[in-house]
């Protein structure tokens, strides 16, 4: 049985800094690409970043890029998302998924390439 276990999350400033991780079991991890998404208040779930396999790919939403930075770790079967110069806009509630797909590239940042979700971890910055 698969399961994704996001944390990390909270309630922070904006200008705040905040690292969510994301830990998967029941499957080889390091053979999977992985991706963060998120889904605001009242908005539809959005990609957020995504890493290959072994981490040397990476691609994120350009709301996002320059202040987010995704990492893993393949022995810790660990997903990180450190994130930086938050925002009000940032806030949601966040997941990380489990990458279904034979190819990867920019355009795996689409919710449908995903499979195995978390239950998400909430987010929230004030202004």
């Amino acid at each position: 049985q698969v399961q994704v276990v996001e944390s990390g999350g909270g309630l922070v400033q904006a200008g705040d800094s905040l690292r969510l991780s994301c830990v998967v079991s029941g499957l080889s991890f390091g053979t999977y690409a992985m991706g963060w998404f998120r889904q605001p208040p009242g908005k539809d779930r959005e990609g957020v970043s995504c890493i290959s396999v072994s981490g040397d790919i990476t691609y994120y939403s350009p709301s996002v890029e320059g202040r987010f930075t995704i990492t893993r770790d393949n022995a810790k079967s660990t997903l990180f998302l450190q994130m930086n110069s938050l925002k009000p806009e940032d806030t949601g509630v966040y997941y990380c998924a489990v990458h279904q797909r034979i190819s990867f590239g920019s355009s795996s940042l689409k919710s449908r390439n995903y499979d195995y979700w978390g239950q998400g971890t909430q987010v929230t910055v004030s202004s």
